[in-house]
């Protein structure tokens, strides 16, 4: 088997091991699907492997900006990846990250997510449990109580306002100091707002996309930067509470919106993990954020089998918002021994004693606490991809 560049001529097979894997495409939505695809084509974006002419699996990399501590960063997000039921259980899948990997890095990338359907053959390859899109239902009525403060100018958007959107995002979420959510890039946010059942307003500071489901609503993504503009967003969308019984919404862990309901007390959460892998050690410091208050050094050994570069001993060292790491050889002092996967969760926030009594981390305990503050974070994610 080798693995090759999918191109417009294999859209058929890809399509045909799409529906095997993940259900069917309705009819209606296979042309918009096509369409979606021929620019990770010709981008060298969607990774095919043959058994001489025929498709046994599929992996396509989104180009997305991802932020870590309010800092964004360009970031691999992993999707269809997918493989014949018939070469199911025989290493396609392994062989296949490893390919997807490799590409990801060749694009500059030091970081990637994907949303998982089984854990252990993206743990092979580096990646762990980090976050989660958090889905929360709510009554409607109680967005409607939320009073606005002020007025904010809102306004009805579509695909010209893509740039905008990305506009928005980059400074909510830097003000926020956020781990974790992403944003399109603008042809592709110019796709989504082009969505006919998608109702969608633009403020200032802030936007919100939602639609029916069935008789209630959902809210896909809702992001602002100031209290005002989050009152007078959750307001609208409460105003179809004279209808609708719940809607559900992607909101961050700790969204304002939990804080503004007029009463709060059991909430329904449905959590859909991601994994995250860091792919080069040193770009993947580099390019986060960190708390502008800590300063510091730690000592970390890493081993990634399928990244020789990123195997080693490295120190960390962080001031001022800014994190470097430097490989140190063979000599010197000792600290935390991780593998990617481990290192991966910590990146992502998980600490280090959660680490350790899960075998992702041993080692010296000496930098614990300070691993523990700079890389502290409540990862998530209001995309689904």
């Amino acid at each position: 088997m080798d693995i090759r560049d999918v191109t417009s001529d294999d859209l058929d097979a890809v399509l045909d091991l799409r529906q095997r894997s993940f259900g069917l495409v309705p009819a209606a939505e296979r042309e918009r699907w096509r369409q979606a695809a021929l620019p990770a084509l010709a981008e060298g974006r969607y990774l095919g492997m043959f058994d001489g002419p025929r498709l046994v699996a599929t992996s396509r990399l989104r180009p997305f900006t991802q932020w870590w501590h309010g800092k964004p960063q360009p970031m691999a997000g992993v999707a269809a990846v997918t493989v014949s039921p018939e070469d199911r259980g025989k290493g396609v899948g392994g062989r296949l990250m490893q390919a997807t990997v490799e590409r990801a890095v060749a694009f500059g990338d030091a970081v990637s997510v994907l949303y998982p359907a089984t854990t252990p053959l993206y743990r092979s390859a580096g990646y762990e449990h980090a976050g989660a899109q958090h889905r929360v239902t709510l009554p409607a009525e109680s967005l409607r109580t939320i009073p606005p403060s002020g007025r904010v100018e809102l306004r009805r958007m579509g695909p010209g306002d893509a740039a905008e959107v990305v506009s928005v995002l980059r400074r909510a979420h830097g003000a926020a100091r956020a781990s974790g959510p992403v944003s399109w890039d603008e042809r592709t946010w110019a796709l989504r707002l082009g969505q006919e059942d998608d109702f969608l307003y633009l403020a200032p500071d802030g936007y919100v996309v939602y639609h029916w489901d069935g008789p209630d609503i959902e809210v896909d993504n809702l992001v602002a930067e100031s209290e005002e503009t989050a009152r007078a967003l959750w307001s609208l969308v409460g105003t179809a509470s004279s209808m609708a019984e719940h809607v559900t919404a992607n909101v961050a862990p700790d969204d304002p919106v939990l804080w503004l309901l007029r009463e709060r007390s059991t909430e329904r959460v449905k959590q859909v993990r991601w994994m995250f892998r860091v792919l080069d050690v040193a770009a993947a410091v580099e390019r986060r954020g960190y708390p502008a208050a800590v300063a510091g050094e730690a000592v970390v050994e890493v081993t990634d089998r399928l990244r020789a570069g990123n195997t080693g001993r490295w120190r960390l060292e962080f001031s001022g918002g800014s994190g470097a790491a430097t490989p140190l050889g063979d000599s010197g002092e000792s600290g935390a021994v991780l593998s990617i996967n481990g290192l991966s969760a910590l990146y992502a926030g998980i600490p280090a004693a959660t680490l350790r009594r899960g075998g992702l981390m041993s080692g010296h305990e000496r930098y614990d606490e300070l691993l523990d503050t700079v890389f502290a974070a409540k990862p998530y994610m209001l995309d689904y991809f």
